[in-house]
């Protein structure tokens, strides 16, 4: 298989988003007359599940071009939603939503859903993915293989689901729990070249597991056709601040891995652990968010997740601020403070015992950043 180069400065983004209805505040299936509005626009489409859009940036070479572009979708969709009477809404999960989802009528939907049964019906969850460029297949399995150590603190610090149906599941991030149903979800292999993961792809396609790229939904995941490696762990971000804040995070490290010798690397991530200690990470962080402590070497040490927040800011603060993008490892830190989402969400239901409650602070939060930005 072959990876196309692209430029080590491209990013971008998608974000998908829950359509609800103007009264009750539960998902709506809504995308199809969305999608009237929208025929071929190559930023605004359908994904797997009706009550949901997503949102794709074109690629951009700057943050700020990120921002505007994203800003100036979501804003313009919103509009579209009130026209339609639905609202437009951002978290992992719907706090309250009971209906099994319908499944978009398009040939690749109608596929996926045959082969994945109840539990497509039941997958009703909402992510933010970044793309960043890569100048070759190797680079991309190598920043991949690296980039495994961060997905435990990428699924804290985007923690966004911790309510489904109408429970309190005790989770901060609920989603990635959901999606350990599937098959092709969670923590990606490692693979030493491109090459290496070349084989691989051929022997699953001719077994038959997968028929594209597309059909790969790991944590992280290469996309050769783009050129980019997509980082999919993270949870549907309420605002379009905090998606780009985690994003300039993920471009900040990367850079930080691309600049710096390798034997530096094992000092700030943890690196080596058996697979099953990467699940215990990956799952600890999804229950218990930015308090979890998680395995950070082979002697079994543990580390909090605050802590290897803060010696990677530490380690990456010189290169964000000679690239002029100090300011998102100052909103991470100010994010983190302040208190994630999925602590605003239960705050929120705390005072008022209202699912519906947390759902309007959810759209107000996206309306108040939205509104607020120039």
């Amino acid at each position: 298989m072959d990876f196309t180069p692209s430029n080590p400065s491209w990013i971008g983004m998608e974000m998908e988003f829950q359509l609800l209805d103007v009264e009750t505040l539960d998902l709506v299936d809504g995308i199809l007359p969305l999608m009237d509005f929208y025929p071929d626009d190559p930023y605004i489409k359908p994904e797997f599940n009706q009550n949901t859009v997503e949102v794709c940036s074109k690629i951009c070479s700057q943050m700020d071009e990120l921002g505007s572009h994203m800003r100036e979708l979501v804003k313009k969709l919103r509009d579209t939603c009130q026209r339609l009477d639905m609202l437009l809404c951002s978290a992992g999960t719907h706090p309250f939503g009971e209906r099994l989802a319908l499944i978009t009528p398009m040939p690749r939907y109608r596929q996926l859903e045959k082969s994945s049964g109840y539990i497509g019906h039941n997958q009703i969850t909402f992510a933010t993915h970044v793309h960043l460029g890569m100048t070759s297949g190797d680079e991309a399995t190598q920043l991949m293989r690296e980039l495994k150590a961060l997905l435990p603190l990428l699924i804290a610090l985007s923690a966004s689901s911790p309510f489904w149906r109408g429970y309190d599941t005790g989770f901060a991030a609920y989603r990635h729990r959901i999606l350990a149903a599937t098959r092709s979800y969670g923590i990606p292999p490692s693979f030493d070249t491109w090459d290496h993961f070349s084989e691989f792809f051929d022997t699953v396609t001719r077994a038959g597991a997968f028929k594209t790229i597309h059909d790969i939904h790991w944590d992280i995941r290469p996309r050769p056709h783009l050129g980019t490696l997509e980082i999919r762990v993270m949870d549907a971000q309420p605002t379009i601040t905090l998606a780009l804040t985690l994003a300039g995070f993920l471009r900040t490290v990367v850079h930080y891995l691309r600049t710096t010798p390798q034997t530096h690397h094992p000092t700030l991530l943890p690196h080596g652990l058996h697979w099953w200690m990467e699940k215990h990470n990956h799952f600890q962080t999804s229950k218990q968010g930015l308090d979890a402590k998680y395995i950070h070497d082979a002697h079994g040490t543990l580390l909090p997740v605050r802590d290897l927040l803060q010696k990677i800011i530490q380690a990456t603060r010189p290169i964000a601020d000679a690239r002029g993008e100090g300011s998102y490892l100052d909103q991470l830190s100010e994010h983190v403070n302040a208190g994630p989402s999925y602590a605003r969400q239960r705050a929120v239901h705390e005072k008022t015992g209202s699912f519906k409650a947390v759902v309007r602070h959810l759209i107000a939060e996206l309306d108040t950043d939205l509104n607020g930005a120039a």
